[in-house]
């Protein structure tokens, strides 16, 4: 197997290796300072919301915060993504997947999330990013297995993993099992040098295959969604490879490939 030319004495780097895996916004900055692709997974739900609303012809602008949010929609005159509890009162779309089911073709829209949509922004000089989830990953890991295959790229796959409102002594990012598991489901379909990190979480997703619905179904994220009222964004999240689209960042938007 190839070995990633990118070596450094940084112990936590991994970057003797094609393929790796990070956590969150520090993660996304490292994999872009090292020069690597990036694939964001953010299951529940940036990630899978992206993939729904790409595959349905829109186009998503991935934001932090409310004010970069309306700077963003200001400048290219798209819609602002809402709550989910504000839909429809106030706009017609939100992080619930099903709110882009019946998008028009061309849409815009700011799509605003601490985690994946975050992780967009700070990885967003890597030479390309990838969004996927369990819903592309099959799709997913064939179009990073082309680009690594065309190029001397390495790929770095970003486990968003959520924030603790109020932050822990262990600090603000909490470990997302759903994030793990779908990062592992796309790197299963990528055959190039791995990480231990990486080969880990691989496994972790091939060896609970079979039992992924129940899983996100019943995993903190799962269960605080289902305890406001979203269990159709849980179950449409836990589906393997329904879509076939490829999610890229192209400039400051993610559309289909």
């Amino acid at each position: 197997m190839r070995i990633s030319s990118r070596r450094q004495s940084d112990s936590f780097s991994q970057t003797n290796y094609i393929c790796k895996l990070e956590w969150g916004r520090d993660g996304a900055k490292a994999a872009e300072a090292r020069g690597d692709m990036i694939v964001i997974v953010d299951a529940l739900s940036f990630s899978t919301t992206t993939v729904t609303a790409a595959h349905h012809g829109g186009i998503i602008y991935p934001s932090v915060n409310h004010d970069d949010q309306d700077t963003i929609a200001e400048r290219v005159q798209a819609e602002k993504a809402v709550r989910r509890d504000d839909v429809p009162k106030i706009g017609k779309f939100s992080l619930s997947s099903e709110t882009f089911f019946e998008i028009k073709t061309g849409t815009k829209v700011v799509l605003m999330s601490p985690n994946g949509g975050a992780c967009c922004r700070y990885g967003a000089k890597a030479p390309k990013i990838l969004v996927g989830s369990f819903i592309n990953a099959e799709a997913t890991g064939k179009a990073v297995v082309d680009i690594l295959d065309q190029t001397d790229l390495a790929v770095t796959f970003v486990a968003c993993g959520e924030r603790w409102q109020n932050p822990m002594e262990d600090g603000v990012l909490r470990f997302a099992v759903e994030d793990y598991l779908a990062a592992g489901a796309i790197l299963s379909y990528v055959m190039h040098d791995k990480s231990p990190e990486a080969r880990v979480c691989e496994s972790a997703f091939t060896s609970l295959e079979n039992r992924i619905d129940e899983i996100i179904w019943e995993c903190t994220s799962g269960l605080e969604l289902r305890n406001s009222g979203y269990a159709h964004d849980v179950s449409h999240s836990a589906q393997l490879n329904i879509y076939d689209t490829v999610v890229v960042m192209d400039k400051d938007r993610l559309v289909k490939l």
